[in-house]
């Protein structure tokens, strides 16, 4: 068995209203930021997972998201995996 980190990004759907991304548009601009057309807000979710591999690791992950990390109906996620750093490596 091996570590992985796995990240689940979870954003809304294109046709859900986003309140937070209206929000950080709008005091981007305020900051004058200008340019910005439009802002999606989401969540990631990192999941340290031990598995025998890669593929075994993204399976499970992905089924956390479909069953808890995220809402079906209104958002959408995907998962990514890469193998977790040796102990004695700091942390990125």
């Amino acid at each position: 068995m091996s570590i992985f980190v796995a990240e689940v990004r979870v954003m809304l759907k294109p046709a859900v209203n986003d309140p937070q991304g209206l929000s950080i548009r709008n005091a981007l601009r305020t900051l004058g930021f200008d340019g910005i057309e439009a802002v999606r807000a989401g969540k990631l979710i990192a999941l340290t997972v031990e598995a025998a591999d890669a593929s075994a690791a993204k399976t499970s992950a992905e089924a956390m998201a479909d069953r808890l990390l995220a809402n079906p109906v209104i958002e959408t996620f995907d998962v990514s995996v890469r193998e977790a750093a040796a102990a004695s490596e700091p942390a990125p």
